[in-house]
């Protein structure tokens, strides 16, 4: 099964309560980490944001609300785009975002078309991140700019002891009582999931995959003791 595919069948089930979860189950820290992403946008004043993995809009509504940028939402889950609709039309933001499927790894927009791309969650869920983020810069104007955010592992020994237990016992039994079987299921496949990630793709790592996909100035922010990541960058002049 693709990177794909797995992220479609394990995210079909929760989109009706997606967001009040994803903060319970975060403790909270998802909001926060969300205006750290957006904080590294909003600064530059961007006219058009391509907010890729766009879930249920959470972050394209909070990108509107922080900028005057018209925004695109993309994301491979039409679910979970079904719901960002919604709460699009709730927030009266229609006229500003615009939500449509595509996958990450070939969108369907021209090169150096946005001002800034946004993305979550993102990286864990495609065959070649390196490809990906090439092809996320792609539409990127030359100096333009590029935040991202994601869960982390945390570095210091006894925290990431704490994370494990969490993850493995706490998270999916929490997941399945608030949320059902869809949730146990995520709460099950997460841990092992970033953990693995970052086994393979190391902070350095993606890091020197940003600089290959043409960015630089790069920075990234460990977030709540290690929990999130938090990256940004500059697309250079062609």
């Amino acid at each position: 099964m693709t990177s794909n595919a797995i992220a479609i069948e394990l995210f079909s089930g929760l989109p009706s309560r997606y967001d009040a979860l994803a903060e319970v189950l975060s403790f909270g820290q998802n909001s926060r980490w969300r205006r750290e992403l957006v904080s590294h946008l909003a600064v530059y004043r961007p006219g058009s944001i391509l907010d890729v993995a766009t879930g249920t809009a959470g972050v394209a509504i909070a990108l509107a609300a922080a900028t005057d940028a018209r925004i695109t939402g993309v994301d491979i889950s039409e679910a979970m785009l079904e719901r960002g609709r919604q709460r699009v039309e709730a927030a009266g933001l229609a006229g500003r975002i615009n939500l449509q499927p595509a996958r990450a790894e070939a969108l369907p927009h021209h090169s150096d078309s946005f001002d800034a791309v946004s993305f979550t969650y993102l990286l864990r869920y495609v065959d070649d991140p390196a490809a990906t983020l090439s092809e996320l810069a792609r539409v990127i104007r030359p100096g333009g700019h590029m935040a991202s955010l994601d869960f982390y592992v945390p570095p210091n020994p006894a925290w990431r002891t704490a994370w494990r237990a969490y993850t493995r016992t706490l998270l999916p039994a929490a997941g399945l009582v608030l949320g059902g079987r869809s949730w146990w299921d995520v709460g099950r496949f997460l841990g092992p999931n970033i953990e693995g990630h970052y086994k393979l793709w190391p902070v350095a790592r993606i890091v020197e995959a940003w600089r290959s996909a043409g960015l630089v100035d790069i920075g990234w922010r460990a977030m709540s003791l290690g929990g999130g990541l938090v990256m940004w960058g500059t697309k250079g002049s062609a």
